[in-house]
């Protein structure tokens, strides 16, 4: 056994986590006439399992998910007519491998935001630095940032630097000119480096007019739509499922 003091220099160097994995050796009659060697190696999967499951939960924290808890196992496909194999490969993380952008369109409350919350909970569990946020919101931040000099360069660069960018509500509300510049920039930056996750009512062919319908829209829809994997959320209203089952 270890002794208080030896505990107290681990905790003292912030391996607590050494202590912990020695405790429960302890604990196990089998562990205690295991070879050195094999015991070391015991404990070094079980920090380095710690390490791991900690960085997964900080960058899920991180992420701002509006459904953190979302879960690709728990998705329901019965009547929804949503391509399980589709949602499959996509919970492999190949997509952010090749830059692919994620289109999940469907009516309101027919479940986008609980699939793309939980690809990119899915993600996380890759160690890719995910983020999630809403266009409306998005737009605010843009619009606070034209007030304070080199902001609006800052929100860019932090924007453009997630592995994965989820943006929910995309094209809800009308977009002045400068949004769509701002937008143009964003998606620029991130095309053919990253993957975008857009959550939309709209269909493709509703997008250009949304957009403005100009120059700006022609260019982001030519960075987003042709590598693009496009996701019908399907047919049942997943809000009113919910709360029906929830009784």
């Amino acid at each position: 056994m270890i002794n208080d003091e030896t505990r107290r220099k681990l905790r003292e160097m912030n391996l607590s986590e050494v202590v912990t994995a020695l405790e429960l050796q302890q604990q196990e009659l089998s562990c205690v006439t295991l070879p050195f060697d094999e015991r070391f190696q015991r404990i070094t999967d079980y920090l380095y399992q710690e390490k791991y499951n900690s960085k997964i939960q900080r960058l899920i924290k991180l992420s701002k998910f509006r459904l953190p808890k979302a879960e690709v196992n728990d998705i329901y496909y019965c009547e929804r007519g949503i391509d399980r194999n589709a949602i499959q490969e996509l919970s492999t993380g190949q997509f952010i491998h090749s830059n692919t952008n994620i289109i999940f369109q469907g009516f309101t409350g027919s479940g986008k935001t609980f699939l793309a919350c939980a690809i990119g909970r899915q993600a996380c569990k890759q160690q890719i630095r995910t983020r999630y946020i809403r266009l409306p919101d998005l737009l605010v931040e843009h619009d606070e940032a034209t007030l304070i000099v080199k902001s609006n360069a800052k929100l860019l660069k932090k924007y453009s630097s997630y592995g994965v960018l989820i943006i929910d509500e995309w094209l809800f509300e009308d977009i002045s000119e400068d949004e769509q510049h701002f937008l143009f920039e964003l998606i620029e930056r991130r095309h053919d480096c990253t993957s975008t996750i857009f959550c939309t009512q709209y269909r493709k062919e509703d997008w250009h007019s949304r957009l403005g319908g100009g120059v700006h829209a022609d260019a982001i829809m030519d960075r987003i739509v042709h590598n693009a994997i496009w996701i019908e959320a399907g047919k049942v209203n997943m809000r009113e499922y919910c709360a029906k089952h929830r009784l």
